[in-house]
């Protein structure tokens, strides 16, 4: 019998492909739906929630524009204690990362403007409404001077500045 290292190599491959069906092992069928059944139940869990992140955010673009909006607003309003050039021309001109109109927003980068008064003529009221992507308009407007003075939130189906200027609430 010849014991050097390679002299059988036929038995040695018949016993290595032996042992490998003997240990070859797989997943019952019931595992493998298990399984599947977990990996649905945490889609269903997680899709859900991913929209809502969505429309969140979304409505978080729309109101950071108004935002920007009003601090562009509030630059024209300080130097000349009053919000006539803070119309859609004054405000590109200030701020020109959104686009400024007097009609209806159209987009979350598309802000809407209003400018009215408190007392005939004064040009104290600014107020704009920005289209989140979600379909949400959302409604900013701001009083300089009054007794109603402060900056005021809202939402509504119609996405103008005029509009926002019946808006009353302290936050969306």
């Amino acid at each position: 019998m010849d014991l050097r290292k390679g002299a059988r190599p036929v038995n040695a491959v018949r016993s290595f492909v032996a042992r490998r069906k003997r240990a070859e092992e797989g997943f019952t069928l019931i595992e493998l739906m298990v399984v599947v059944l977990i990996i649905a139940i945490l889609i269903a869990i997680a899709i859900p929630q991913f929209l809502g992140a969505r429309q969140r955010a979304e409505d978080r673009a729309a109101q950071s524009s108004l935002r920007n909006a009003l601090t562009a607003a509030k630059t024209a309003y300080t130097d000349q204690q009053s919000y006539l050039n803070a119309d859609p021309a004054g405000l590109l001109a200030i701020e020109p990362s959104l686009t400024y109109q007097a009609g209806a927003s159209t987009g979350f980068k598309n802000v809407s403007v209003n400018i009215s008064d408190v007392v005939a003529g004064d040009h104290q009221v600014w107020s704009a409404a920005a289209l989140s992507k979600s379909g949400t308009c959302f409604w900013i407007k701001d009083v300089a001077t009054g007794g109603g003075a402060g900056t005021f939130y809202d939402t509504g189906a119609t996405c103008t500045g005029a509009a926002a200027a019946a808006a009353a609430q302290p936050q969306w």
